[in-house]
């Protein structure tokens, strides 16, 4: 296919001009869009449990589809996720392991990794356009400054993806450097929603594959004041909470209770941001024709930055290794296929979108790549899949108060390894969901298989490690270099 600039492409598709690839006929395949939002909890949509906030659109989606109760994130921070969702791969095989660019230290110097996606990896955008889809990234991307852009990694459109890992205001002007300001006041959720509805429209006759990666509900917390006036209204006519608003997690506290009004007012504009686009494949008649799915980059920021939220009962948050930090939302609307309203409890991690893209249009995997991740389409089709282990190597110190540490579940078991003192831990997630009893000691032969197989895949993986820290004062903390 010949080569056009983004803009050019889009017109093309919106005069209707052919366009297809070694896929075959293009018009033949559905569409993608996969709605990604960042530091969004397991716990922030009404379909998942919250009380506070309000996400209908988000809720019906889940109605229409398929909701996963065991979804991962491939590490609790936000770099190495969106890299695994591009290529299918580990963060530790990419040696892309933390947010970029991270530098906390303390008893151990954290792993070297890459400060950003390299191009020799074939991405999952990529792998479409090859085949004939108009590709478009709207939103936060955080894997590399100006060479490593979307638009060096398969999109033919990049709005808003650069390297900064948060907007310096929601509000326009953002200082974005690939999004161009609004009108002053101009909301950002509501922006990156409106290229992305431009983009739809321009595609309409030929199959397109839309990553709508919000800045939200990352910090800063900004939000419309309306609908901030109407949850602090919401907060005051409700009663008092039957519990602590705070309880310890190591050194940190976890927030406990969902009650914020800013953060809620930023997730009621993201859950807007879904209904808008649901609404316009209506308009133009895509809504069979195209697959929707929507999930979050790691856990909600629940112990650190304000602790906007809160994701009881799972055990803390962003940053961490527990499941407050790596489960995910994660609903799937595939026309046809998912069944309205069904729930998946098998597990599966962020690794698996790639593949299954590919499954979902038909299109084979490179011989030569490597992906670690596996096709869940079955799991859409309501079948099962043979159990596997799922892996986590976050060989650093999170801003939230995580450390050094890798995981692996199988099953109902998951076992945590800390690094800075080679402590293990071991949960039945099935019967203790929040992780708070340690079955280590009570469960030594399945915590030792646990730990040789975690500690095979790292070797397979060639994944870096941190190593000790001469100059540690425990008295000083670590130092950071930026924000996540």
């Amino acid at each position: 296919m010949k080569k056009l600039s983004a803009w050019m492409f889009v017109f093309a598709l919106a005069f209707g001009l052919a366009v297809s690839g070694p896929g075959g006929t293009a018009a033949s395949k559905p569409n993608i869009i996969l709605i990604l939002a960042d530091d969004l909890g397991w716990r922030d949509l009404g379909c998942y449990g919250s009380a506070f906030y309000e996400t209908p659109h988000l809720d019906r989606l889940a109605a229409q589809g398929m909701r996963f109760t065991d979804a991962h994130a491939a590490c609790p921070v936000c770099s190495p996720t969106r890299a695994s969702i591009l290529t299918g791969k580990y963060p530790a095989r990419l040696h892309l392991t933390d947010y970029i660019p991270g530098a906390r230290r303390g008893r151990l110097n954290p792993a070297p990794y890459l400060h950003h996606l390299p191009l020799e990896e074939f991405t999952v955008a990529e792998a479409l356009k090859e085949a004939g889809y108009a590709t478009a990234f709207i939103g936060k991307w955080h894997l590399g400054e100006t060479e490593f852009y979307p638009e060096r990694q398969g999109f033919d459109v990049n709005l808003g993806g650069c390297e900064k890992g948060h907007p310096p205001s929601y509000f326009s002007p953002y200082k974005i450097p690939t999004l161009p300001d609004g009108p002053t006041g101009e909301y950002l959720t509501d922006r990156l929603t409106d290229e992305a509805l431009k983009f739809i429209e321009g595609a309409k006759g030929s199959p397109f594959f839309l990553y709508l990666s919000h800045y939200a509900v990352h910090n800063p917390q900004q939000a419309k004041a309306e609908l901030i006036a109407k949850y602090k209204a919401k907060l005051a006519s409700l009663p008092p909470p039957a519990g602590p608003e705070f309880l310890p997690e190591r050194e940190r506290q976890a927030r406990q209770i969902q009650n914020q009004p800013v953060y809620a007012a930023m997730v009621e504009s993201l859950d807007e941001s879904i209904g808008r686009v649901m609404k316009k494949l209506t308009e133009l008649g895509l809504e069979k024709e195209t697959i929707v799915v929507f999930t979050s980059d790691n856990g909600g920021l629940s112990t650190s930055e304000g602790s906007p939220t809160s994701n009881v009962p799972l055990r803390a948050g962003k940053g961490w290794l527990y499941e407050g930090g790596v489960r995910e939302p994660l609903v799937v609307k595939w026309p046809g296929v998912t069944k309205p309203g069904s729930v998946c409890r098998e597990s599966m991690t962020s690794t698996d979108y790639y593949p299954t893209f590919l499954e979902m249009v038909g299109l084979p995997r490179r011989p030569q790549q490597h992906v670690d991740g596996r096709s869940i389409a079955p799991l859409l089709k309501g079948g099962r899949l043979p159990e596997r282990p799922l892996f986590w190597h976050y060989p650093h110190y999170g801003n939230q108060g995580g450390r050094p540490g890798g995981a692996v579940r199988l099953g109902d078991y998951k076992l945590i390894e800390w690094y800075e003192d080679d402590r293990i831990e071991l949960f039945n997630l099935r019967e203790d969901l929040g992780e708070q009893h340690d079955l280590a000691a009570k469960m030594p032969e399945k915590a030792a298989a646990l730990r040789q197989l975690l500690r095979d895949w790292r070797k397979r993986v060639d994944a870096l490690m941190p190593t000790p820290n001469p100059d540690y004062n425990p008295k000083a903390g670590g130092k950071d270099s930026a924000s996540q």
